[in-house]
């Protein structure tokens, strides 16, 4: 063998967070915290739906929708915890840390087409308004205001040193304004008798969902084809490479989502004074890790600067 096929390989899996759609891993003592969550906006979502249904309430319907990508978006962060703590397989060899990937497009897909018939079902409100009881409406919104306050408390306390509590905080909180939002809807119908605000009211709360869905769309969408996730500049990266004693140069290098949480890292560094050491790549690892959040770290040195027909070989396998 070529001593520039001779190469020793250096694999680190030091887990940290990664920029992207996901965040860090929640502590265990979370886990029920998420499945509290979840089943609070499970409930609530089915609540929502009968009573809209029953007094002709779109906007109670929209809030329903905006509650169930509450309890999909909290199951799957409490998915992506659960399946990150399995051990790969010889077929999975990087885990089940990918399912978040899926998991995350399905709910944006989903959510999107059920917005969409709200939107269609709402505007057609507008020219054929039905009579909605406002009082009704801000009761059951109200119950929202204190199921999202409570699911907020419940992410309190490991809201400043968790990205992905943080998040979870954050997203119970912004949903009970928008619950708050749907009383005040219901008041001005009690008050004025004005039916087309709930339709109205309709169309802001989709519009909400919208705006929260689409990143996750995107993200999923760009993580399933291997981009390299959100906020890693790979300029930086590659100049942290560069800075590693012995490197003269680095090629090949790939950076990916492994799952919402995590992201990884490939390259084949060219130094010509022979391998580094076990050590000094390790320490590189922990470096990639601490400032651009990548924890799982492949690299591979090489004596020889690869040739232009040897990139164009590996390229095309």
């Amino acid at each position: 063998m070529s001593p520039q096929h001779d190469h020793g390989h250096r694999h680190d899996h030091d887990h940290g967070h990664s920029p992207g759609l996901g965040h860090a891993h929640a502590p265990a003592n979370f886990g029920k915290a998420f499945a509290i969550g979840v089943g609070l906006n499970a409930a609530f979502v089915i609540i929502e739906v009968i009573y809209g249904l029953a007094i002709n309430s779109v906007s109670l319907l929209a809030d329903a929708g905006h509650n169930l990508s509450d309890a999909l978006g909290l199951g799957v962060a409490w998915a992506a915890v659960i399946l990150a703590k399995r051990n790969p397989s010889k077929r999975f060899t990087f885990g089940l840390g990918g399912t978040s990937i899926l998991a995350a497009l399905f709910n944006a897909v989903f959510l999107l087409v059920v917005v969409g018939g709200l939107t269609w079902e709402a505007i057609q409100r507008f020219w054929q308004p039905e009579i909605v009881s406002g009082k009704t409406v801000m009761i059951v919104a109200a119950c929202g205001i204190v199921l999202n306050g409570v699911c907020a408390w419940l992410f309190s306390s490991g809201s400043k040193g968790d990205l992905n509590v943080r998040g979870a905080f954050m997203h119970m909180a912004a949903d009970a304004l928008v619950s708050l939002g749907v009383v005040v809807g219901g008041l001005i119908i009690l008050l004025t008798g004005w039916h087309w605000i709930d339709p109205l009211m309709s169309l802001v709360i989709n519009l909400v969902i919208v705006a929260g869905t689409w990143s996750l769309l995107t993200g999923s969408i760009t993580m399933s084809l291997n981009a390299v996730p959100e906020g890693i500049n790979m300029d930086k990266v590659r100049q942290s490479l560069l800075d590693i004693p012995g490197v003269a140069s680095a090629h090949d290098l790939h950076v990916w989502s492994l799952s919402t949480t995590e992201t990884g890292l490939t390259c084949h560094l060219v130094t010509p004074d022979g391998h580094p050491g076990d050590e000094v790549l390790a320490h590189a690892a922990a470096e990639l890790n601490v400032h651009f959040g990548i924890s799982h770290v492949t690299l591979q040195p090489e004596l020889n600067e690869p040739t232009a027909a040897h990139l164009a070989q590996m390229h095309n396998h």
